[in-house]
């Protein structure tokens, strides 16, 4: 049944790649989890989130895909002007057993030094509903976890006892998330990036 609806998924998303697709199923094992990984390797324009045996499959459309893309180069401009150290890691899907649960950014960061686990997750958001995408990220210990939503940023900080929502990221401390979010919202791609980098040139 599951891999028959993963079969409409994906030919949904070839067929119609302006609207987005979301599948939820319950009572789903770790080992039927695995087994639909393996199935959808090849497949990157499909995220997979799994928790406590709800397993929810996001088929996303293109503008969701653009908008990733864009805070993706943003965010690497930013990096590389800054003398930032950081080794991007996209959508890999990260999971443990033991926590049951597993995910996968739409973009994702370690700072500093490369690590098992991300540092920073963004996470693009414009249908409502689906798994609780810090529960998530909090079995897999990621340290910050930036949604964009209604074209804005949210920020939360893992602390003790969970997530908390924070206004400025204390990862990169010095970049101004209203700028930003700005230059995403930017209707022209190569005037934004020439824009935001001049931005973080003047600041330093």
């Amino acid at each position: 049944m599951l891999l028959e609806i993963i079969q409409d998924i994906e030919r949904e998303t070839l067929l119609n790649l302006a609207t987005e697709e979301r599948f939820l199923a319950n009572g789903v094992s770790w080992q039927q989890y695995e087994a639909i990984m393996v199935r959808l390797q090849d497949n990157s324009s499909i995220r997979v989130t799994y928790l406590d045996g709800v397993l929810e499959i996001l088929s996303p459309s293109r503008r969701h895909e653009g908008t990733k893309k864009r805070i993706a180069t943003l965010l690497e401009v930013y990096f590389e002007e800054t003398d930032t150290e950081y080794f991007p890691l996209g959508s890999t899907t990260f999971r443990r057993q033991e926590k049951k649960g597993g995910t996968e950014p739409d973009e994702s960061y370690c700072i500093g030094v490369e690590k098992e686990f991300p540092d920073l997750a963004v996470e693009i958001v414009f249908t409502s509903g689906g798994t609780d995408k810090l529960a998530v990220y909090q079995r897999l210990s990621v340290t910050e976890v930036w949604f964009w939503e209604n074209e804005q940023f949210q920020v939360y900080r893992l602390r003790k006892d969970g997530y908390e929502a924070i206004t400025r990221s204390e990862l990169l401390a010095n970049l101004d998330l209203n700028l930003l979010a700005e230059y995403v919202r930017h209707p022209h791609q190569l005037q934004a990036v020439k824009a935001f980098r001049q931005h973080i040139l003047e600041d330093r």
